[in-house]
């Protein structure tokens, strides 16, 4: 067996495992924030896009293996603005080393939770101290063959809350395929496999593992390009079964409850995002993007008011040497959260300078 089928094998033998682990999403793992969207465009895009190669550095810190020539020596730095004061970003860089036929990047991803007020046990205001997180990762992506790239990433996080740290270490895991000439293209991620090596109480955590497969298509007569990601695909049941919603009443005071049938479809759809782009322009220099991502929908909603919770929107666009992307995901009926990022490609930057 060659190199290139002992590495696909493994990447399964993967897949199959984190199939089989039996988990729950939120509250129980560490560094919850490395799951956030890394630009403006996955935000735009409801929170994921693992299954197209272009030439967005930003994604390989999602899907490595996304990672590709077309985005070597792109410089990209985001920055998103979250709830309650609380921020993060990163800022990122890849190069191709032609040589090896290896992509490589790098990132620093910042979070900022803000200050708050350092209290005494009877409510004695004594200062204030704050709360933050940095990773830093390096990856690198390889093609395997004419369909197939492979990917990995490897990250370093640490914290710290007033006197109190941790550290963790994680590995993600990517492949992306697609047949030459195709307008069709799927991706594979294993995310944030690892756990704390510093805990931030006795006893270590994970993170957050996050099993997800997408698929892509370009439409040949349209410029609009839609995908499909499943995700949290390691665990089949991920709904909470909260009686103040699966239960309603009726005119005449009577209890209904929802079926079976309508809780295992509201489930099946919170592994699923769709989302897409408008590819306006000759050279798609502008781009409309919309997503839907039903698990976020559903777990941030309220019993008595309707939102734009689990849909977003963005757009991107050229001037001159520079891409602009913007982002807008609703999470909640009590807003939004902004998504900016900034795209130069220092080749050209530095050829005309």
């Amino acid at each position: 067996m060659n190199l290139r089928r002992k590495t696909v094998l493994i990447l399964l033998c993967y897949l199959l495992y984190a199939c089989s682990v039996s988990a729950q999403i939120g509250g129980k793992y560490a560094f919850e924030s490395s799951s956030l969207p890394t630009n403006a465009r996955l935000t735009a895009l409801g929170g994921s896009l693992i299954s197209i190669q272009d030439d967005d550095i930003a994604l390989a810190l999602i899907n490595p293996s996304l990672h590709n020539a077309r985005a070597s020596n792109q410089l990209s730095i985001n920055h998103n603005f979250h709830f309650a004061g609380i921020s993060f970003g990163n800022v990122t860089y890849g190069t191709t080393l032609d040589s090896l036929g290896i992509s490589v990047h790098g990132s620093i991803q910042y979070v900022s939770y803000g200050d708050f007020d350092l209290s005494d046990e009877i409510g004695n205001i004594n200062g204030q101290f704050s709360a933050n997180e940095v990773q830093i990762l390096i990856g690198a992506a390889k093609q395997l063959n004419e369909r197939i790239r492979l990917g990995a990433n490897i990250k370093y996080l640490s914290a710290g809350y007033e006197s109190y740290g941790a550290a963790a270490l994680g590995l993600d895991l990517g492949l992306h395929y697609q047949k030459p000439g195709s307008n069709v293209s799927w991706g594979i991620l294993l995310r944030n496999i690892g756990r704390e090596i510093n805990p931030l109480v006795d006893e270590t955590k994970s993170l957050p593992f996050d099993l997800q497969i997408g698929y892509s298509r370009k439409l040949a007569h349209l410029p609009f390009r839609f995908s499909i990601i499943g995700h949290q695909l390691q665990k089949w049941y991920i709904r909470y079964d909260d009686p103040d919603f699966d239960t309603s009443n009726t005119l005449i005071g009577e209890t209904t409850e929802i079926s079976s049938f309508n809780r295992n479809l509201d489930n099946l759809f919170r592994h699923i995002i769709v989302n897409g782009e408008f590819l306006i322009g000759k050279s798609e220099q502008f781009r409309l993007r919309f997503g839907y991502n039903h698990l976020r929908k559903r777990e941030l909603r309220t019993t008595s008011f309707r939102s734009l919770g689990g849909f977003s929107f963005g757009v991107g666009f050229n001037i001159k040497k520079i891409k602009i992307d913007y982002g807008i995901g609703h999470y909640h009926i009590a807003g939004a959260n902004n998504h900016l990022s900034l795209r130069l490609d220092l080749g050209r930057f530095f050829d005309k300078v």
